[in-house]
């Protein structure tokens, strides 16, 4: 298991922009925005303005701070108010945002369309993670296999069983086999 500490993320600009992403995870290790096959992290929304498109690209974004966004993805409009909520849509799709009342950190993992795609659940409480699976404290600290994370720290489960003690929501991301 490797634990990914939040104070280790670097925030770096959208490529529009419109707001700053700190990436937890990406396979293959290190890829950029233009050469992941999965990437897993946490976007700061600070301000209404269109997304950065993805061709080829679909996302899970769950919102986990603020009230939420009001999406406009490919003309169809997405009320996005629900913390703790993943949403599936296309990344490709042009996306517009406008927040309902004030900035949204979101939690977002980006897959390439017709590769195996991520899992995300948010969960609460005690549960046995079978890996390999990215467990990331989202509103609390949380326990991955003895190992304390703080809010925004993550743990990389390797295949077998981990237990997971949320003691407030925390994102579990089933990885496809690298």
């Amino acid at each position: 298991m490797r634990t990914l500490r939040a104070a280790d993320l670097r925030a770096v600009p959208w490529r529009n922009g419109g707001g700053v992403t700190r990436n937890i995870l990406a396979h293959p290790e290190g890829a950029g925005t233009a050469d992941f096959v999965w990437r897993v992290s946490l976007a700061d929304v600070g301000a209404d303005g269109p997304f950065s498109g993805f061709p080829g690209v679909d996302r899970i974004l769950t919102v986990v701070e603020g009230a939420g966004m009001d999406l406009l993805v490919g003309g169809r409009r997405r009320l996005v108010d629900e913390r703790f909520v993943p949403q599936r849509f296309p990344g490709d799709a042009p996306t517009d945002c406008r927040l309902l009342a004030g900035p949204v950190v979101n939690f977002n993992v980006m897959f390439r369309r017709g590769t195996p795609a991520p899992a995300v659940a948010v969960v609460r409480g005690g549960l046995t993670v079978a890996g390999p699976a990215l467990v990331v404290a989202l509103d609390a600290s949380a326990h991955v296999g003895g190992v304390r994370l703080d809010p925004y720290d993550a743990q990389l489960v390797e295949p077998g069983a981990t237990t997971v003690r949320a003691e407030g929501h925390a994102a579990v991301v089933t990885l496809p086999a690298r």
